[in-house]
């Protein structure tokens, strides 16, 4: 079967009678155009069928209003609530989003930034928990402004948006402090990251601190990002007999709470747990657990606006955005836990 030929630029031309330059300015939208000239050639697109070519428009603009977005996991509920706010955003200033998956692994980080500025995107949203030299290296060498959803750098040296990560923290461990527990559990990233050592183990001995109580290096835990690794690091927390934890991710968290009670430990009598992303995997088991609220879409879709601002060559008025956080208190903390600053 023949392969039916698709319209083109010059078809329309030809249909209405124009120059290309005019099919080309009522594409883009340019207000230089009459508006019966107009109505002719957009009737003329709808009748033939005709879609302008994106690369095309690209090479002629040097934009492809083209975004890409870079993720670490694109099954984890925490990363996709940050991407249904980048796209919505997105398709408001009609831009196309280009999405991968990293597995937070460094090499395919840096091959998915190399892949993206191939394909000459305007622009790049980076989600995850750090950037390691080679990569931040190689968002250097891109000719396309970067932005950093939900963590950030050491030295603010990319714009991102974030909440108050030591605050946060800070927060919910003086809360179960006052709770009553004087062996309260981190269980955090990796130490190298700056989100975990500079940011959340930071918050949590401030509040150490506030409350009187000696830091202790051995109720702080690292932990993969996962359900499997939350039942692993819950044996090393109860043999440090912590009798309650903060957790860094929800699925981390889960595993710890199903492991106390799976051990005949009463969920939150005897022991307290606390996550920090407040996704659905907070909400739906049984007892809900308390979480730190992060505004994930809001967090999305402000990166975006500001991506939007910086391709347009707009001065940001603040590079580093700091949006509110809340905790929502469930079902694995006590009735009585008390937030305060």
């Amino acid at each position: 079967m023949k392969k039916k030929q698709s319209a083109t630029i010059y078809d329309v031309a030809s249909r209405v009678g124009v120059s290309l330059a005019t099919v080309s300015r009522v594409v883009n939208g340019n207000t230089n155009v009459r508006e019966s000239t107009k109505r002719k050639v957009l009737a003329a697109i709808d009748e033939l069928g005709y879609h302008p070519n994106a690369v095309a428009r690209g090479l002629a603009s040097k934009k492809t209003t083209t975004i890409g977005v870079v993720m670490p996991d694109v099954t984890d509920m925490y990363y996709s609530e940050l991407a249904r706010g980048i796209d919505d955003v997105a398709n408001m200033y009609h831009y196309d989003v280009l999405l991968t998956n990293t597995d937070e692994d460094p090499v395919r980080e840096t091959m998915a930034v190399n892949n993206l500025a191939t394909k000459q995107v305007d622009g790049i949203i980076f989600m995850g928990n750090e950037l390691d030299r080679e990569v931040l290296n190689t968002i250097a060498s891109v000719d396309a402004p970067v932005v950093l959803a939900g963590f950030l750098t050491s030295d603010g040296s990319l714009p991102s948006v974030n909440i108050d990560y030591v605050a946060a923290i800070r927060e919910s461990t003086k809360a179960l402090i006052r709770n009553g527990h004087q062996r309260v559990a981190l269980v955090i990233g990796p130490l190298t990251h700056a989100i975990n050592k500079q940011y959340r183990l930071k918050g949590y001995q401030d509040a150490l601190e506030e409350m009187g109580i000696d830091y202790d290096e051995s109720l702080v835990f690292t932990s993969h990002q996962d359900y499997a690794a939350g039942m692993q690091v819950a044996e090393r927390v109860t043999a440090a007999k912590a009798t309650a934890a903060i957790t860094y991710d929800d699925e981390v968290a889960l595993g710890i709470m199903n492991y106390m009670i799976d051990k005949g430990v009463k969920v939150p009598d005897d022991f307290e747990v606390v996550t920090s992303n407040n996704t659905k995997f907070a909400i739906v088991t049984r007892p809900a657990v308390t979480s730190i609220s992060q505004p994930k879409y809001d967090i999305g879709a402000v990166a975006m606006r500001m991506l939007t601002k910086l391709m347009n060559n707009e001065i940001l008025e603040d590079t580093q955005i700091t949006l509110p956080h809340t905790i929502e208190r469930r079902g694995t903390t006590k009735n009585d836990l008390e937030i305060k600053m």
